[in-house]
């Protein structure tokens, strides 16, 4: 076939968004004649959605030439800006400097949209040093080149980069309205595929930072749609599923949660990079862990901390169920001790309280409840105030507080079901049935037990639903401490002693107290009675 039939062929696929299709051909039609420019643009673009970076960086670079063999310095500049970008996004800093650098030479002293496309990179770096003022500013700047120039693309990523901006600065609903802004341009199909790809990616990650997760979950709804029309692309998909995970596993579709995050892995280690994820192993592990898969979720955790993705807090959160509650406060204060941004900061201090309560540490959980308010009233995020409130109803709580507890267990099931979040919900009716039968009202407890339970039993979250077995019981379901309940697990299986400590890490010795303590705070006298004990009470 003649190089012009087959450019003819690979176009009409590029315009059916047929990517490998058009790749093929256009690689077919280089090898018997040059492209033309605008061709190794769409070779570029196709290799890029089909996972070849290797192949979309050759491919510009020879655009970039052919554009300046033809005297078109600003479309040169322009693909050298997605050279730098692509780069620049891969991590691959000294490469990505130079050629935005020769693309900025290129346009020096031009009136072009190009100029826009450039001042980016120079958002996204004022955004990384938390200039949000100066990174508005230049937002703004590059959005009214776009205008000018007509350019959707440059008009749409502005905006969106805009947004971003007002989110930072706690102006969350102003920040969205921008986004969805940008999103309409994207949705109407007026901006090129790999920026629309950018851009769904780029505005769920924003949504899911700030804690707007209706949004994250909509727009993710729409990326699913946009992957589901291109079953021959490879880029975007691999995210799109860990995107999808998320929303399920939120949502109390684990089951479902878990395949999406399994197949991420699998479109990952079928593209260009052979490593899965760690966002996809990381939410893995949160639905074996929710499940009470403990080894299971283990190696997940530390996969996905070998793939780069901060196994915390949900590891610290799988120390605490598996009564290592030193470990997973140590875990924990290393974090905060590090972590400046406020945001990062919110999983870890949620996780926090938790685990300093179970360790007696009801000053520190305290703290902890004090900052994540603050933060909540930072931000305007209806999910920021559920996890608050349901942090200071936990601890009003452990101060014997049972009263004020409830006002904010009030608010938090009222925004976590608002976010149609039924195993956060259930957590808190917990709480509430605690409040309840402090204050002495056992049949309100006992009904938001039965509530909880059902809840738990349909998710298949088996620790949660053990405890809200065992404090369906009018007494404390045990006296023992979180380290206390798990050597008496270890013994109810059979193991010595000695093997316990072996397993904890700790000293015989220590192990022996423990046994002790047990038998003592049972009254029980031996290991078969504790055994006993244990399955009659439902700690196992």
């Amino acid at each position: 076939m003649k190089a012009s039939s087959l450019c003819d062929k690979a176009r009409r696929a590029y315009a059916q968004c047929a990517w490998e299709q058009a790749f093929q051909s256009f690689s077919a039609a280089e090898r018997s004649a040059p492209l033309a420019a605008e061709d190794l643009e769409r070779l570029a673009t196709a290799a890029y959605l089909t996972g070849r970076d290797g192949e979309f960086v050759k491919a510009y670079e020879r655009a970039h030439q052919a554009h300046l063999g033809a005297g078109g310095a600003a479309r040169a500049a322009r693909c050298a800006f997605w050279l730098g970008l692509t780069l620049m996004l891969g991590g691959k800093a000294g490469p990505a400097s130079g050629w935005l650098g020769r693309a900025q030479r290129l346009v020096e002293g031009a009136e072009c949209a190009e100029q826009g496309y450039l001042v980016l990179p120079e958002v996204e770096r004022r955004l990384a040093g938390r200039d949000f003022e100066g990174a508005s500013a230049a937002a703004a700047a590059a959005a009214s080149i776009g205008e000018r120039f007509r350019d959707a693309d440059l008009i749409a990523c502005a905006r969106h980069l805009q947004g971003r901006c007002l989110m930072h600065q706690g102006r969350i609903a102003a920040g969205l309205a921008l986004l969805d802004e940008a999103m309409v341009a994207v949705s109407a199909g007026e901006v090129s595929p790999v920026m629309t790809g950018l851009l769904y990616c780029s505005v769920i990650q924003a949504c899911r930072r700030f804690y707007a997760l209706g949004r994250a979950r909509e727009w993710t709804e729409a990326l699913s749609q946009w992957c589901d029309q291109q079953p021959e692309m490879a880029a975007f998909t691999g995210t799109c599923l860990v995107h999808r995970a998320e929303v399920m596993q939120l949502r109390g579709a684990w089951r479902d949660a878990m395949q999406e995050a399994r197949r991420a892995c699998q479109r990952f280690s079928k593209g260009t990079n052979p490593s899965p994820p760690g966002n996809a192993v990381y939410q893995e592990a949160e639905v074996h862990r929710l499940r009470g898969e403990f080894a299971a979720a283990e190696a997940a955790y530390l996969s996905a901390g070998r793939q780069g993705r901060e196994p915390q807090p949900g590891l610290s959160l799988l120390r605490l169920a598996q009564g290592r509650t030193a470990a997973a406060a140590a875990a924990l204060r290393r974090l905060l001790g590090s972590a400046s941004d406020p945001l990062q900061r919110v999983d870890l201090l949620s996780a926090h309280v938790d685990i300093a309560l179970a360790a007696g540490e009801v000053e520190e959980a305290r703290r902890a409840s004090r900052e994540l308010d603050q933060i909540a009233h930072g931000f305007e995020s209806d999910v920021l105030g559920a996890i608050a409130a349901q942090a200071n109803a936990a601890v009003a709580l452990a101060d014997k507080r049972a009263r004020e507890a409830l006002g904010w267990v009030d608010r938090a099931l009222r925004l976590w079901e608002q976010a149609e979040a039924p195993y956060l919900a259930a957590r808190v009716r917990v709480l509430r049935a605690l409040a309840c039968r402090a204050l002495g009202d056992d049949e309100g407890a006992h009904l938001e037990l039965d509530m909880a339970r059902a809840a738990f039993a349909q998710l298949g979250a088996a620790p949660d639903l053990a405890r809200s077995v065992a404090l369906s019981r009018s007494e404390p379901p045990h006296p023992l401490t979180a380290r206390e309940l798990h050597v008496l697990r270890l013994v109810a299986e059979g193991k010595t002693n000695k093997a316990i400590a072996a397993e904890l890490s700790l000293s015989g010795k220590t192990v022996d107290r423990h046994v002790s303590n047990i038998f003592t705070k049972l009254d029980v006298p031996s290991r078969a009675a504790a055994t006993a004990y244990a399955y009659k009470h439902g700690l196992i």
